[in-house]
């Protein structure tokens, strides 16, 4: 089957019907490098009432091993719930591994980091603040994962707080997806983990344990990790990527949108080809709104090219998806921003599944229901004075 590359892409209808799917596969790996594997499931996790159920239910289930890394730890009850059950594990000789960003989980409870240590957890921290390379601790991990007994995996963009309880019904529960995945596409989480994890104590090494998944399991994954360097890392090339192959339609889900112009004028150049670009944003309910100023600069010209443009209101949005056309769909930790493109450590998965596609555009267009659709016109006279913040925020740009 030829490779498709995707340097001046044609309309979708020029490729045979059998061949679509290989298009998409072939194209990501040759821009990636990082191939899929296909002996694989995915299932879709909309909130905190179905994500924190399943992890919490996962972590019980284990028997051998609980490798949990995140960069958000807060408060709250459910912070409560995962020590105590984490900590469980431990006592019942289950081998429990805690990785905290040390910057985003500072606001934990000191108490229930005991709890997990005394029952047997080894907790470790990822880029202690207090040290003299500044340059070191400006770069976090921003990566969500969750794996039990190397059997069952979760990513996304939950982080560990009251904030993502419930189910996006007001301003105190937040909007989010994460997915659980097993199959041979677990290695690329666990790999992940392990890169943060070892970096952070002493180096880990256990020999490959022999599991056996269903022959049922058939969803072609790519799990693609990013670690921060200089210049823009694994994550940056992803996205360029997936919008550069995008021959329908393009949904977008950020929960911090900064691009830069090179993602700015893809999107304009997808647009102009005749794919249909939908982009939803936070809107009036934000933890960043020096963020959320900084990318305003581009959404003139985003506006400009017919491009959709929705600012979600019920509540914090701060779920991170790409969906490409009908087959494609991205979900992981990495926002639309100079952080994620450039500075954090983030990871990803890619699948290939229109069914998992299509819940994922069904929900978007769920959502746009409790959104406001900007208007072009209305977006040139927004004011001066917001025009001179914007300005000002966008002097921050590469720290957002």
């Amino acid at each position: 089957m030829d490779l498709y590359l995707n340097t001046n892409p044609n309309p979708v209808e020029e490729i045979p019907a059998g061949e679509k799917m290989q298009y998409y596969r072939h194209s990501i790996e040759f821009s990636t490098g990082v191939p899929f594997s296909d002996n694989n499931s995915i299932h879709v996790l909309q909130n905190g009432d179905e994500i924190f159920p399943a992890m919490l239910g996962a972590i019980q289930r284990a028997t051998r091993t609980v490798d949990f890394l995140t960069y958000v730890y807060w408060k709250g009850e459910i912070a409560v719930q995962f020590a105590k059950q984490l900590a469980h594990k431990a006592t019942e000789g289950v081998t429990v591994r805690v990785l905290l960003d040390a910057f985003g989980a500072k606001l934990v409870e000191p108490e229930l980091v005991d709890l997990m240590e005394n029952a047997g957890v080894e907790v470790r921290w990822f880029r202690p603040l207090a040290t003299w390379r500044i340059w070191r601790t400006d770069k976090r991990t921003h990566r969500k994962i969750l794996i039990c007994d190397n059997h069952t995996g979760f990513t996304g963009g939950v982080g560990i707080a009251e904030q993502w309880t419930g189910d996006a019904r007001n301003e105190n529960e937040w909007r989010d997806t994460h997915v659980v995945i097993k199959g041979s596409a677990l290695l690329g989480l666990r790999a992940a983990f392990l890169d943060n994890w070892n970096e952070s104590g002493d180096w880990l090494y256990e020999d490959f344990p022999l599991i056996s998944y269903p022959e049922d399991l058939h969803t072609p994954i790519q799990v693609l990790r990013a670690s921060n360097t200089t210049g823009w890392t694994d994550i940056a090339g992803l996205v360029r990527a997936l919008i550069a192959i995008s021959r329908n339609t393009v949904h977008i889900v950020t929960a911090y949108f900064v691009p830069d112009a090179v993602l700015t004028n893809l999107l304009v150049e997808a647009k102009k080809r005749g794919v249909e670009i939908n982009l939803l944003l936070p809107g009036k309910q934000t933890d960043s709104r020096l963020s959320q100023l900084a990318g305003h600069h581009c959404i003139e010209a985003l506006l400009a090219a017919n491009i959709n443009i929705w600012l979600y209101q019920k509540t914090l949005l701060h779920a991170k998806i790409i969906l490409v056309d009908d087959y494609v769909s991205c979900i992981g930790s990495a926002n639309l921003n100079h952080r994620s493109m450039g500075k954090d450590e983030e990871c990803c998965v890619v699948s290939l599944s229109e069914e998992v596609t299509a819940q994922l555009i069904c929900r978007f267009e769920y959502d746009c229901r409790d959104a406001v659709k900007l208007n072009h016109a209305d977006w040139l006279n927004r004011g001066n004075w917001l025009k001179c913040k914007e300005r000002v925020a966008r002097l921050f740009s590469e720290q957002l």
